[in-house]
């Protein structure tokens, strides 16, 4: 059974509504939490790509990407937990583990199963809530793994339009 259904977050999912690349974030993360995301990509054997700038390099442990200079450019990975969706982690900081997802690319119910699979792979392997806040607006979730109900579930009331 899915943790969403389509008709009823769909509004979530409008880019217009929330901006096309919502921030999904994992808070109080540590270097480890990172690392461990890392891992999980390995094992799942999801396409990704380390990146920084134009430079294509292997995937370093985290603490290596996490310790680079303040004044470094930020270093991307790019996972495609499938081929159709793509999610970009920016390594801003050691204590949130954030990510990009393209909502134009999360339109009906397979895709939307697709990103709560992802979610809710993140979340039972680092034990923590994985939210989703509209574009630029950090703080206000409208998504996101909840670890007591092992789930995807609705933080916000559906806007209708």
């Amino acid at each position: 059974m899915a943790d969403l259904l389509w008709d009823d977050v769909k509004c979530f999912f409008d880019p217009d509504l929330m901006g096309p690349l919502p921030d999904v974030r994992v808070p109080d993360a540590s270097v480890e939490d990172w690392q461990t995301v890392l891992d999980l990509v390995a094992e799942k054997g999801w396409k990704c790509q380390y990146s920084e700038g134009e430079r294509v390099l292997p995937v370093p442990r985290a603490e290596a990407v996490l310790s680079r200079p303040a004044d470094a450019e930020c270093p991307g990975l790019r996972v495609w937990p499938t081929a159709e969706v793509l999610a970009i982690f920016r390594f801003h900081a050691a204590d949130e583990v954030d990510f990009d997802i393209d909502l134009r690319e999360l339109q009906g119910q397979e895709r939307l199963d697709v990103f709560c699979d992802f979610l809710r792979e993140i979340g039972r392997r680092l034990s923590k809530p994985v939210l989703m806040d509209p574009e630029g607006d950090d703080g206000h979730p409208v998504v996101g793994f909840d670890v007591e109900a092992d789930r995807v579930v609705l933080l916000a009331e559906p806007q209708v339009r």
